[in-house]
């Protein structure tokens, strides 16, 4: 066992990146991402968000990491502290259209399109670009490497789970309040049961194999 630390770990400084393009030149930065990909029912849901120069940046997190009261208050903090926030919305019909990561890509474009003030530089979590004419870089677990990444993960998770909410209260039978459409053991139990209802993805493995002709 080694000696007892006399101060904690320094916290990353996770706005450095936004910091250096300011300088650059650069003076609305968006960070994007999304919650959704995995579920087999309900929308894919991106937040674009722009935080502000001077704010308090290192509690904003990767949302996986922080519970959902958290993630609440922090959302909240977003909207007091004057961040440009917007969400891009496309639904499990769309979804089964053009397919999850294109559904994805154009979630993040309807939030940047529309912001109160359009960003001039993007920082895209993932590896996919977004496409829309607009600088950008992407970056692989974005969430933990950019504020402004890591506050729209937690946007997008808060807004997503607030719209499951209200799925859970239309098909109680799914449990979606606890599973937010994911594949859990007892939601594809439940599928198995009852079928899929208007919200599933019926292009998705676990749900499409129970559509009726």
């Amino acid at each position: 066992m080694g000696p007892e630390k006399l101060w904690p770990d320094p916290v990353p400084d996770t706005y450095s990146l936004e910091r250096s393009l300011r300088q650059k030149g650069y003076q609305w930065i968006a960070g994007l991402d999304e919650v959704g990909r995995g579920p087999l029912a309900g929308p894919v849901v991106a937040a674009c968000v722009i935080l502000q120069e001077n704010c308090d940046n290192s509690c904003f997190v990767d949302s996986k990491t922080i519970n959902a009261k958290n993630r609440t208050l922090l959302y909240q903090e977003l909207k007091q502290n004057g961040a440009q926030i917007s969400v891009g919305v496309v639904s499990e019909t769309d979804i089964d259209r053009v397919n999850i990561l294109q559904a994805s890509l154009l979630a993040m474009k309807k939030a940047i399109l529309t912001m109160p003030v359009q960003p001039d530089y993007l920082l895209v979590d993932g590896n996919q670009p977004v496409p829309i004419s607009i600088p950008q870089q992407t970056l692989v677990r974005g969430e933990s490497k950019s504020a402004s990444i890591a506050a729209a993960s937690i946007v997008a998770k808060v807004v997503r789970d607030d719209m499951m909410d209200q799925y859970h209260l239309q098909y109680p039978e799914y449990n979606f309040k606890q599973n937010r459409g994911y594949p859990t053991l007892a939601h594809r139990q439940a599928i198995m049961t009852y079928g899929p209802c208007a919200i599933h993805r019926k292009t998705f493995k676990c749900v499409k194999e129970f559509i009726g002709d």
